[in-house]
């Protein structure tokens, strides 16, 4: 079974090519359904969720993702040596580093920049790709599919941690494992997904 998982505004939306899944969801045929009208309800958060079912996934996924502008973003879940985990604070939610990718550079490039610009930390180097990650938000009249690229990273660096503040990070800062599970009962359900 194969799944693609997409949230707006923290609800799901599952994309499955599974028939028999067990959810509270209610399970809609996706040819049948009008993906502007099913994001504009979890938007409007007249529903809470919903799986639609598609026989082929690869099709249905491109169908999908072409009602809306793609943004291309990675970013990391940074450990430091005492394997804490690197978060920033923003718009009231812990988070993790991300930004979107810039022309001309690899995903993998653009993961490293963002924590380091974000963050002010340095040394990162990439241990392996995490789960991608997608979620659907509004800006300027236009809905948008953030696709996050995720890597799982490590620093040896002890230098201070410095908050971007013109992106409106407030705080950044390693949390130990019973911090990170606090910390994640006030983020986002992306975020949730790579711990």
């Amino acid at each position: 079974m194969q799944m693609y998982k997409v949230f707006v505004n923290d609800y799901p939306l599952f994309l499955t090519d599974d028939k028999n899944i067990s959810t509270n969801f209610k399970i809609e045929n996706f040819q049948n359904e009008n993906i502007s009208d099913l994001v504009d309800k979890l938007f409007k958060n007249e529903i809470a969720g919903i799986y639609l079912y598609c026989s082929n996934l690869k099709k249905c996924w491109k169908v999908f993702k072409s009602n809306f502008k793609i943004q291309k973003a990675a970013g990391g879940k940074v450990l430091n040596s005492k394997n804490e985990v690197l978060f920033i604070y923003r718009f009231s939610k812990w988070d993790l580093p991300k930004g979107k990718l810039e022309k001309g550079e690899s995903i993998e490039q653009c993961a490293i920049r963002e924590v380091e610009e974000e963050c002010g930390v340095d040394g990162l180097i990439i241990e392996k790709p995490l789960e991608t990650t997608y979620h659907i938000f509004e800006r300027k009249g236009k809905t948008i599919l953030k696709v996050t690229y995720w890597y799982l990273m490590k620093t040896e660096s002890n230098k201070p941690l410095t908050p971007q503040i013109e992106e409106g990070i407030v705080d950044v800062t390693f949390k130990n494992e019973i911090q990170a599970k606090e910390a994640l009962n006030n983020s986002y359900e992306n975020i949730k997904l790579l711990f």
